[in-house]
């Protein structure tokens, strides 16, 4: 009796310790909606996390999809268009009856549709007679800068320029916050735009009429794992609730709260409930570096580059000895290597999503650890190779083993070399780890990302800054082993 009671207790504990996983993609209101569904559950007395700024749509419906998250908010014309790819505007019915084989669910429209659109500076447009996206074929002299998702979605860009007969050829690829600068400074003329971003009306944007009605709704909706119901039954309750009570006005006040007030997307969240709706104060730098989110990106920043430094020296060294001793590989080794540096960090993040099927720490840490090879093995090559003749000689004379000559003479005399390698490896990773933050690994470019969202140069300064000033500190801690190694290494030779 005393162990099935233990038993049950256990299990009790361990479903009252799960967490609903929120996650959302890489612009303002996901993030804001985000924190909307994590608040409700957490009014239920539910334990919920937002992996915020996963990425696009394809990244974010692979972790749903995967079980690393369980539920995110989505459009019903993504949804359609882009994972179902279905024409036209079908129910909320239908697309929950397509989704079920997958194990997922769409449900509780939020009671708003963000459409795409293009836009234009309202003068420009006013200017130039342009009032619909048909006029634009009238102008082939536009510049377009337009998001890359955009760019890429079967509803984006190559049906639009379709559908319209436009002129264009292939848009610069421009950050959506990022995006509103270049148009305020008349670097492009054009660029799209969600129909709910707070930024149109400050940006005196005119947002062209869709007509030839190219676009489909996009309502918000939930689009989630169909288990969530019966693991998470207060949170969903409570989630529900939320069906109908975000109309228009209500989504572009709480993306103005994060975009042009200095809100966090937290407090943006909290107006739905009645949260101040002043504008804050703007955010300080010291503030946000030292935010309370800190400890956390900084522990997940030192795991991602010293978890994959360390499984790089562990296969990078022994690579490198094969190069040097077996001339023959030196060539292969050196080249694979090589092309697998010059691969961009996002097609490599997005190739490894796929074949793992999971988003976050895992496929991050293999990416890094595949780019920091190149330094060790080519470097721990060169100091191998680099050893004079005599030196080699004078170990056969002692009638070392081979084995022997490598431990005790060549890999100590190759340390200094194999250590800069060790270093530069390391510094680059440091770097190259923001970048993980795109494929919710976390660490200090969640900052960098979310400062993109925003256009705020202070968060984006948030993750730039500790990211380089934990590069230094990696840089002078290796230079400062390096020279006490050089004064160890020396004292034993006068010994000698």
């Amino acid at each position: 009796m005393r162990l099935a009671a233990a038993l049950l207790l256990a299990g009790a504990l361990g479903a009252q310790a799960e967490t609903l996983r929120v996650g959302s993609k890489r612009f303002t209101e996901s993030y804001v909606l985000g924190e909307v569904l994590v608040q409700a559950a957490r009014r239920a007395g539910a334990q919920a996390e937002h992996r915020q700024g996963l990425g696009n749509t394809g990244i974010v419906y692979a972790a749903l999809k995967a079980g690393e998250i369980d539920l995110y908010p989505e459009y019903t014309g993504t949804i359609a268009r882009e994972v179902l790819k279905l024409e036209g505007n079908p129910a909320l019915a239908e697309i929950d009856r397509r989704l079920a084989a997958e194990g997922l669910g769409v449900a509780v429209p939020l009671g708003f549709n963000n459409s795409y659109a293009l836009a234009l500076g309202e003068e420009h447009a006013a200017k130039l007679g342009i009032r619909r996206l048909s006029d634009l074929a009238r102008h082939p002299d536009l510049r377009l800068g337009l998001s890359q998702e955009f760019l890429g979605r079967a509803d984006g860009w190559p049906g639009l320029k379709a559908a319209y007969a436009l002129p264009f050829g292939a848009p610069q690829g421009l950050d959506h916050g990022l995006a509103y600068e270049a148009i305020a400074a008349r670097r492009i003329d054009v660029m799209d735009i969600y129909t709910t971003d707070a930024k149109i009306e400050r940006y005196a944007l005119r947002a062209l009429e869709d007509d030839r009605k190219y676009f489909p709704r996009y309502d918000a909706v939930l689009l989630y794992r169909r288990d969530v119901a019966k693991r998470f039954p207060a949170a969903w309750q409570q989630i529900r609730k939320l069906e109908g009570r975000i109309d228009e006005a209500r989504m572009i006040r709480m993306n103005a709260a994060a975009e042009l007030h200095g809100r966090s997307f937290t407090e943006a969240a909290a107006l739905l409930e009645g949260g101040a709706g002043r504008p804050g104060a703007p955010r300080s730098f010291w503030g946000t570096l030292f935010g309370p989110d800190f400890l956390r990106l900084t522990g997940q920043h030192l795991v991602l580059v010293f978890a994959s430094l360390a499984a790089s020296v562990a296969l990078g060294v022994p690579l490198g000895v094969a190069a040097a001793k077996q001339r023959w590989l030196a060539q292969p080794i050196l080249g694979v290597v090589g092309v697998i540096q010059t691969i961009p960090s996002l097609a490599l993040f997005a190739f490894l999503i796929a074949l793992l099927g999971t988003i976050g720490t895992v496929p991050a840490l293999i990416a890094l650890f595949l780019y920091a090879l190149l330094p060790i093995v080519r470097n721990t090559h060169a100091g191998l190779e680099g050893i004079g003749l005599g030196m080699r000689q004078a170990a056969l004379a002692l009638g070392l083993s081979a084995r022997e000559r490598l431990a005790r003479i060549e890999l100590p005399l190759a340390a200094p070399s194999i250590l800069a390698g060790v270093k530069t490896s390391a510094v680059i990773n440091v770097g190259t780890a923001t970048i993980a933050a795109f494929i919710g690994a976390g660490g200090y470019g969640e900052r960098i990302v979310a400062g993109l969202a925003l256009n705020d140069n202070v968060v984006l300064l948030a993750g730039a800054v500790p990211a380089a000033a934990l590069a230094l500190l990696v840089q002078g801690a290796f230079e400062l082993g390096e020279r006490r190694f050089g004064w160890m290494r020396r004292a034993r030779a006068r010994s000698a």
